[in-house]
């Protein structure tokens, strides 16, 4: 059973899916005008191990990830380089597959672009009009907000305290505070769309819901989304949706927490504001994740360079672990396993599985990872254990390792089976006591490109 932290009932409760074993989940993406942030990261990193989690405890999981390719900052960053909104777009979301694969994120099943979705838009901006939620004034549509009983209901938050803390912009044309734009009239320059209401582009609230709605139907198993679109996004996103089909957007809603830099928070103007690409170049992609997910997923977490390199020292201790273990296991004998070595890996997987299905604790299931590398190193040391205890170690390892979206950067460089011949000659020598070819083979070996070590689970041959 997995218990999550529903951020709309304030409660742990128990994930029960609407349909069987399937899992609709909706996360919100980036709006691309620039390289993604390390606060960005923090979503991407964190729901793609939960994600992880639910298919490998036997979900069938239909992920969905928007981009906002339409927007006030997209316009304006299109005008400062002289390019249309779309190529811009375009070649930021190229931008971000190539941080979101290095980050090692599963590509999403589903991208939708509010673009190409204005229908689905139009049509839920139609019947909120329709049912008296929403009200169109010189072009503009805006969604009544005191009008959806309940609104507030995510946020925790009194509808009294919600107006006190609203504004109306000068020019905007809606009655109330609260009230929020559906739909925006074209302005001279900007891109636009024709609608029942004139031509222009919809208001940035109204597109989760629409697409959401198209490709995964009234209600989400999970909407998931950082923090700060606790409110008013996912506030908005709940009236208008709800307004609009009388069924509930989400039955579960999970909110990550906030990135901090050097203690303080993230901002331009403060001079701290990091691209992943920045930290990538620096640090590499990895370091990134582990980072993002060594918390657990609804707290804060503190970024610097203390805890950039803690992190990569964290990944090379892994990465040891795995490559030691497989050359115990290539040099080990066959023989039977002790039964008390296969209970403690099956002992780290429950431990593991227990901690993922508590709110997706993501630290404790790194704390598991741990132990066992603990135990695998203790067993690789004592060099004892036959090879089918080392490969059931490494399979227990590379699973659990695996939920989490680490060590997908494990070497792949296959040894020229030259390089291998010339290394089991250089054994043999040693062993004949012929210490002088053995170390002309050295030579030879290092010649090609290649460095050999022994060690105590055999011979280590790497690519230099």
């Amino acid at each position: 059973m997995i218990k999550v932290y529903n951020t709309l009932t304030r409660q742990r409760e128990e994930l029960v899916p609407l349909n069987g074993d399937k899992i609709n989940m909706y996360v919100c993406g980036p709006t691309v005008y620039n390289l993604i942030h390390i606060g960005n990261a923090r979503p991407l990193c964190v729901f793609d191990a939960i994600r992880r989690f639910l298919i490998f405890s036997g979900y069938d999981v239909t992920y969905i990830s928007n981009f906002t390719d339409v927007d006030d900052k997209i316009i304006k960053r299109s005008n400062e380089e002289n390019i249309n909104s779309k190529t811009l777009s375009e070649k930021y979301i190229a931008e971000f597959f190539t941080d979101s694969d290095g980050l090692g994120v599963k590509r999403a099943d589903y991208y939708p672009k509010v673009t190409e979705n204005m229908d689905a838009v139009i049509d839920m901006v139609d019947t909120l009009i329709k049912k008296g939620y929403a009200y169109e004034a010189d072009g503009d549509v805006y969604f009544s907000a005191q009008i959806f009983e309940g609104y507030g209901k995510l946020s925790h938050m009194p509808i009294d305290d919600l107006v006190l803390g609203a504004r109306i912009e000068v020019n905007e044309k809606k009655r109330e505070p609260l009230d929020f734009a559906l739909w925006k009239a074209a302005k001279p320059g900007e891109p636009s769309w024709d609608s029942p209401w004139g031509k222009g582009r919809p208001g940035w609230h109204i597109e989760c819901s629409a697409m959401s709605r198209k490709i995964a139907g009234d209600t989400l198993d999970i909407h998931g989304g950082g923090q700060d679109l606790c409110f008013p996004h996912h506030e908005n996103e709940i009236a208008q949706s709800e307004a609009a089909t009388g069924k509930p957007l989400a039955n579960v809603w999970l909110h990550n927490g906030f990135i901090n830099i050097n203690n303080a928070k993230m901002s331009k103007s403060a001079g701290n504001f990091f691209t992943v690409r920045d930290i990538a170049e620096k640090y590499g992609y990895e370091p990134i994740r582990l980072f993002q997910i060594q918390s657990h997923y609804r707290s804060p977490v503190n970024f610097d360079e203390d805890t950039m390199k803690s992190a990569k020292t964290s990944l090379e201790r892994l990465y040891n672990c795995r490559e030691n273990l497989m050359r115990a296991a290539e040099s080990a004998n066959s023989g039977q396993s002790d039964p008390g070595d296969l209970k403690k890996f099956q002992t780290r997987r429950d431990e593991f599985i227990a901690a993922m299905s508590d709110d997706f604790n993501t630290a404790d299931a790194l704390s598991v990872i741990f132990e066992l590398t603990k135990d695998l190193n203790i067993l690789i040391k004592e060099n004892e254990a036959p090879k089918e205890t080392f490969t059931a170690g490494l399979q227990t390892f590379d699973e659990l390792c695996g939920v989490l979206g680490i060590l997908y950067n494990k070497k792949t460089d296959e040894i020229p089976e030259d390089v291998k011949k010339l290394s089991d000659e250089r054994t043999n020598a040693k062993k004949a006591k012929n210490f002088a070819l053995a170390d002309e083979i050295r030579e030879k070996i290092l010649s090609m490109g290649y460095n050999i070590e022994d060690t105590r689970q055999g011979v280590k041959i790497s690519k230099i």
